[in-house]
């Protein structure tokens, strides 16, 4: 388990070597404009994630959470702070830069929007594969992929062919893809029934078993049950960092 000493100075680089974070997050403020009102998104938000370690991010509707993911996946930009992986500065790079290196390094499973809709399941993750570091090759075929979701068979059929928990597994196939470093889930269990939701909390602890660093932020008792360490975070601002329940 990572220990959170606090975060370093805004210019300070990450020390890097064994026992390092993977993912170190520092002092994130993140702020949209709605007209002449400023909204607060994140105030003040620093997380380090090591290799192995499965962290769990909560809070009410509105807390920051996914605004938070999309900081640490470079999807988004903070208006403070910094985001480094593996020892790379991944925020205040320009969007093409940002995109390399989610590329290489992180996997996304979002709430929606995961899958190419008039790609196969096959095809998507093919895709993702494709888009991997010249040179480099991925450690599973697609079909081993689609297999270690238990979607056997269903490799040809199309995103909207699929159940909800169908597709709720082919989309962490896609983030599984590139043996990310760093695995980011939003809500990836939210509409699902409780046997899928358990398939889906082992897939992401096998994912952390073979060294990614896993943050995933739901509502979920479940989640925050099997969590490593739980981060609460409320109106934008870290709430608590504490650790997980598991049984």
């Amino acid at each position: 388990m990572v220990v959170m000493n606090g975060p370093a100075g805004a210019g300070d680089e990450p020390v890097t070597g064994q026992g390092s974070a993977v993912l170190d997050a520092r002092d994130l403020y993140r702020f949209y404009r709605a007209g002449t009102e400023e909204v607060l998104a994140l105030r003040g938000v620093s997380l380090t994630v090591g290799a192995g370690e499965v962290v769990a991010i909560t809070g009410p509707s509105g807390s920051g959470k996914s605004t938070l993911l999309a900081c640490l996946a470079g999807l988004d930009e903070p208006d403070g702070g910094q985001v480094w992986i593996d020892g790379e500065l991944l925020s205040h790079r320009p969007e093409g830069e940002r995109t390399l290196m989610r590329r290489r390094l992180v996997g996304v499973l979002r709430q929606s929007g995961n899958l190419i809709e008039h790609l196969s399941v096959r095809n998507n993750v093919r895709l993702v594969q494709s888009l991997r570091r010249r040179g480099s090759r991925p450690s599973s075929t697609a079909d081993e992929l689609i297999a270690s979701v238990q979607l056997d068979g269903r490799g040809n059929a199309l995103p909207t062919e699929l159940s909800g928990g169908e597709l709720a597994r082919a989309a962490l196939a896609v983030a599984l893809a590139a043996d990310p470093l760093v695995l980011l889930a939003d809500e990836p269990t939210g509409e699902l029934d409780v046997t899928t939701e358990r398939r889906v909390l082992e897939l992401l602890h096998a994912a952390a078993r073979r060294g990614a660093a896993v943050v995933v932020a739901s509502h979920s008792p479940a989640v925050s049950r099997s969590a490593d360490r739980v981060v609460r975070l409320t109106d934008g601002r870290q709430d608590a960092d504490l650790l997980g329940a598991r049984p």
